[in-house]
């Protein structure tokens, strides 16, 4: 009987083991489609996040359409309800929000708001920019980091006031660059586990990817614009350059600029003054690009409106100093030389400022001498000192002389050995070529400047007058 007893025990106690395994086993296996069914669904959902952004990244797309593919593409994924996307400034010193979740979750400290409006917290949201180091966001950035914040946490609580129960913030870092933070949150159903943190590192480590390869696109986008427009600017700027020489009876004159850059901080220009005399000036500014460039329209268009009421070369430029001094930075000034040809009058009457020394061709002696008048360049000096060293200077021109006026382009133009062309070699280019007229000196310099520099880059703006008597 106790034997009997013994054996069904026993049966009842396998059967009720077996019965306990078996649903065990059904749990499991249950447990494991549903985390089957769960991977699937992230996969397919980070299948959709990436095709998103694919499709936020072609040329003809605005940067919102990224961030804002970002955010909605990581609450699809991890199921979450709000989010934000933080970017840093150049020097890394803040934060900027630049998309916010249509169901707005502070993830920083905002100003109290009793009774405001979703629409008044996600304004506010919009403009609260953080400080590095600051708060939730400014620490994950700081870290460089991932972080699951749970139910507890007190950095948690500008979330929890919305209803969130758990929140990644994750550091986007790509090549090295920390770009901002992506924040998400969970308001409602079962919180955020450490088995999604895989998850949203692999969404973060596609959204920083997706973000640097945006930020290379728009640079390209901005230089290739800047290109265009500097393009149209040397367009314009050649506009102010003469396209033909003046005609003066008595005389040959002619000028060449060649622009080491798209724009030329030098210039120089023929102003008709009457019916018998022409001003010719040649002019540098220091420095070079849009900002010489910008002073260089600001010094022609001055002295076109002063030249025409001034006998004098000097007193021009002393007039050209006063106006343009206040308007011209520390580190800038204008190295010139203003002309003025009478076609009555045998002699030049010429005023430098703080420009090289012209040169001229002698054609009774075959000789080229340099002419050195005093001055100080524009914009140095508000005028005590440029108005007494500032002078007039008359230069005879007997028939077949041949004024050159330039730029330190020409005599400071390096070969790839790091050699100068030079004051001697542009004296020789000349001697050889007065004797054919004013525009065979400046086609003749100009090449013998080319062949020496040969295939190294041009450093610096290259210009050419020259004014031969007849």
């Amino acid at each position: 009987m106790l034997t009997e007893i013994g054996s069904a025990i026993a049966f009842t106690s396998l059967t009720c083991w077996s019965i306990w395994v078996f649903r065990r086993q059904q749990r499991i296996i249950r447990e494991v489609q549903r985390q089957k069914v769960r991977i699937q669904t992230e996969e397919r959902r980070l299948f959709e996040f990436l095709h998103s952004i694919g499709t936020a990244l072609k040329e003809d797309a605005k940067p919102g359409d990224l961030h804002g593919s970002i955010v909605e593409g990581a609450l699809g994924i991890l199921e979450a309800q709000g989010g934000a996307l933080y970017l840093a400034n150049k020097d890394g010193s803040s934060l900027k929000p630049v998309y916010i979740s249509r169901t707005p979750v502070p993830f920083v400290e905002l100003p109290p708001m009793p009774g405001a409006t979703q629409r008044a917290v996600f304004n506010e949201l919009k403009i609260h920019s953080v400080a590095a180091g600051d708060g939730m966001i400014g620490d994950a950035y700081t870290q460089d980091s991932t972080t699951l914040i749970r139910q507890g946490d007190a950095r948690l609580a500008p979330a929890r006031a919305f209803g969130a129960n758990s929140a990644f913030v994750a550091s986007l870092t790509y090549a090295g660059q920390r770009l901002g933070v992506l924040a998400v949150a969970r308001c409602g159903g079962e919180p955020f586990g450490q088995e999604h943190a895989s998850t949203m590192r692999a969404i973060v480590e596609q959204s920083a990817f997706s973000l640097w390869d945006a930020i290379l696109h728009q640079e390209a986008a901005e230089k290739k614009q800047i290109e265009k427009d500097l393009v149209t600017a040397n367009e314009v700027q050649r506009i102010l350059l003469p396209t033909e020489s003046p005609d003066l009876p008595g005389f040959e004159i002619a000028g060449m600029n060649v622009p080491a850059r798209h724009l030329s901080g030098d210039y120089f220009d023929f102003i008709p003054l009457d019916d018998f005399r022409c001003g010719i000036v040649i002019a540098d500014v220091s420095g070079k690009g849009v900002p010489a460039a910008l002073i260089m329209a600001m010094c022609r268009g001055a002295l076109r409106q002063i030249a025409p009421d001034r006998e004098s070369p000097a007193e021009a430029l002393r007039r050209l100093n006063a106006q343009l001094y206040p308007d011209i930075k520390e580190d800038m000034f204008i190295s010139m030389a203003y002309a003025i040809i009478d076609r009555r009058d045998t002699n030049v009457r010429l005023a430098r400022a703080g420009h090289d020394a012209p040169v001229v061709f002698r054609a009774a002696t075959g000789n080229v001498e340099t002419v050195k008048p005093p001055g100080m360049a524009v914009g140095i000096d508000s005028g005590v000192a440029f108005n007494k060293s500032t002078l007039d200077f008359s230069l005879p021109l007997a028939a077949g002389d041949c004024l050159v006026l330039y730029t330190d382009g020409v005599t400071e133009a390096l070969n790839r050995a790091g050699d100068e062309f030079g004051v001697e070699a542009m004296k020789r280019a000349i001697q050889a070529s007065a004797p054919e007229g004013a525009a065979a000196v400046v086609r003749r310099v100009a090449e013998e400047v080319r062949a020496f520099v040969g295939d190294y880059s041009q450093h610096d703006d290259i210009t050419l007058i020259a004014i031969k008597k007849k």
